[in-house]
């Protein structure tokens, strides 16, 4: 996959659609504890930077997570459209929001020290614990 490719995809109900251009073809699962309470999981994440365009924004309901991220789901159909570092603009998308997505590659996991012991990956990632994506 090109990770210059445009992507698109959509929520659930339809009334947010995403286009973005992600940075690479690679997907970092997040296990903080946040991103598992949010989702009932692990986020798989695509990076998308700040290449991302949503329409049906009006339809997007934005939550601050914390001082430095807020998360974004569709006020409709509660699909989770992104996480988003607020001084970079910087946008994370669910992997699975976009079209496509059988040609990721898994790379990486963060906050590695916070997964739950009941359940694994088969892929060899990078894995980053809290202290080093917080403190890097």
């Amino acid at each position: 996959m090109d990770s210059r490719t445009e992507h698109r995809g959509a929520c659930l109900c339809g009334a947010v659609g995403v286009i973005a251009k992600p940075k690479t073809d690679k997907v970092v699962v997040c296990h903080c504890k946040m991103c598992r309470q949010w989702g009932g999981g692990p986020m798989f994440a695509a990076e998308c930077e700040q290449a991302v365009i949503f329409q049906g924004e009006e339809h997007i309901a934005r939550f601050q997570s914390s001082s430095f991220a807020e998360r974004g789901f569709c006020k409709h159909c509660g699909t989770h459209i992104f996480f988003r570092y607020i001084e970079e603009n910087h946008y994370a998308l669910p992997v699975g929001l976009l079209e496509d997505s059988d040609a990721w590659t898994l790379s990486g996991q963060i906050f590695i020290d916070r997964k739950p012991s009941f359940f694994s990956f088969a892929e060899d990632t990078e894995n980053l614990t809290e202290d080093q994506v917080l403190n890097p």
